[in-house]
């Protein structure tokens, strides 16, 4: 094929690919854009995902990465993107599980670094970084938090890293910057920082930028950066990542917020909002069976609520007191939700990992619990949403322990998987043909079973 042809047929191919990466989950085999990857469900369709691994038994290699970032890696092809901010400074150690005490209300004077990372699929090695931007931190985050907990999202042609109070950077995909966006440094919630993500729907880029100054949603054409629309949120700080609905009445943005849980348009109107969240947001929403789970569950709070909603709604759809469904809301449960994971549906179920080693299974069309906060032995400390495979649901908790259940109604531990002792996990893994990848504080594993076929 000539330079020619090839250079008319590129965007054909790559629109190809978008296509069916995006409505398509068996293209959880391959590629994995996003976070929990295609339709954000944290599910692979390939049978061969591994069950037993360590720190040295089923790795097809491990790359070290300097400095710290808690986002996801991504996949495209036999691309791995991977971000990290790198302090050139002397970097205070975060305690593994939940605390008092790691509040860090200024900010570290020290330069940053913050980069995005291409690796091989195959061998681990690194393509290319690229440094995007340099400099002291204008905000600050919680000692256990980092400066890079965004997980960035490609739709094959760019990939896009959002750095909380620093910008929005477009690279292509063999590193060239294409554009950016600066974003304002805000204050959060004692000075926690950000995490959310950003999503990617029909050509846009969208993010949520919940804070304690003026919260908004905004998106921008992907291919220009050219802001599209804004809308005000009354909201203060969240860090639940937005999620697109595509449901058999409309395509909607659900944002999940400590006010309400919101549902736009995809040009920024407001279609329903759903009064009634714990404190703090942080789990994803996500879908099945027909129907949109949303949740929030601070560990401080009493309400902890856990929603199922139904497609079609308009205006107000909270629940009258004491009431657990209406027109609109299938099923809730008060007590359902995490704090840090989000849940994961999966063949009819859902499944709920509590931030300390607890696991409910409820039928996700009724609510029906089949069992409720059966506790993984030495589990302590969960933030990684849980992800399923091949008849199996798995979760790692912050010690690089990772948890193998057998997915159904009853509770049943299959195995646990250790990595090594310096391996702090706190980022959901990406799925990607028949691969594991485990970014952990210190380096990505790519987990592989042997004798399975090469990843195309």
């Amino acid at each position: 094929m000539n330079g020619t042809i090839a250079r008319l047929l590129r965007p054909w191919f790559l629109g190809c690919a978008c296509l069916f990466a995006q409505p398509n989950l068996a293209t959880a085999q391959t590629n994995w854009p996003q976070f929990r990857g295609p339709q954000s469900v944290g599910v692979s369709t390939n049978d061969h995902l591994p069950e037993v691994w360590s720190a040295t038994n089923n790795v097809a290699w491990k790359s070290d990465l300097p400095g710290r970032s808690w986002s996801s890696p991504i996949v495209w092809g036999d691309h791995v993107f991977v971000t990290a901010v790198v302090n050139t400074g002397d970097s205070e150690q975060p305690k593994k599980g939940l605390y008092f005490g790691g509040d860090r209300p200024e900010p570290p004077k020290t330069a940053h670094q913050w980069k995005v990372y291409d690796l091989d699929l195959t061998t681990g090695r690194v393509r290319w970084e690229k440094t995007v931007f340099r400099g002291a931190p204008a905000t600050s985050i919680h000692l256990k938090s980092s400066y890079g907990a965004e997980t960035p999202v490609t739709d094959g042609e760019r990939v896009y890293a959002l750095f909380g109070s620093v910008g929005i950077f477009a690279l292509t995909l063999d590193g060239q910057e294409v554009w950016s966006q600066k974003l304002e440094p805000r204050k959060t919630r004692y000075g926690w920082g950000s995490a959310t993500s950003p999503v990617l729907h029909d050509g846009k880029l969208i993010v949520v930028n919940d804070n304690d100054e003026k919260a908004e949603l905004v998106a921008y054409a992907a291919k220009t950066g050219k802001e599209l629309w804004r809308a005000d949120r009354d909201e203060k700080s969240n860090w639940a990542t937005p999620f697109v609905w595509e449901n058999g009445t409309r395509t909607e943005l659900i944002t999940p917020g400590t006010q309400a849980i919101r549902s736009y348009d995809l040009n920024g109107q407001l279609l329903w909002t759903l009064k009634g969240m714990s404190s703090i947001a942080i789990p994803t929403p996500f879908a099945g069976d027909g129907l949109l789970f949303v949740t929030s569950g601070y560990v401080g709070d009493k309400f902890r609520p856990f929603y199922a909603i139904r497609p079609g709604a308009n205006g107000d759809i909270s629940l009258a007191a004491g009431a657990t469904n209406n027109a609109s809301v299938a099923w809730s449960d008060p007590i359902g939700g995490p704090y840090n994971p989000t849940p994961l549906y999966y063949e009819g179920r859902i499944y709920v990992l509590f931030d300390r080693g607890l696991v409910t299974c409820r039928d996700a069309r009724t609510g029906r619990i089949f069992y409720d906060r059966e506790r993984l032995p030495n589990g302590f400390a969960f933030t990684a949403s849980p992800w399923a495979a091949g008849g199996r649901i798995y979760c790692l908790n912050e010690d690089g322990i990772c948890f193998v259940l057998r997915a159904g109604e009853k509770f049943e531990l299959l195995r646990t998987n250790p990595l090594a002792s310096d391996d702090m996990c706190m980022a959901t893994p990406a799925l990607t043909g028949d691969r594991l990848l485990i970014r952990t504080a210190a380096r990505i594993y790519c987990v592989r079973s042997p004798g399975t076929q090469p990843a195309r």
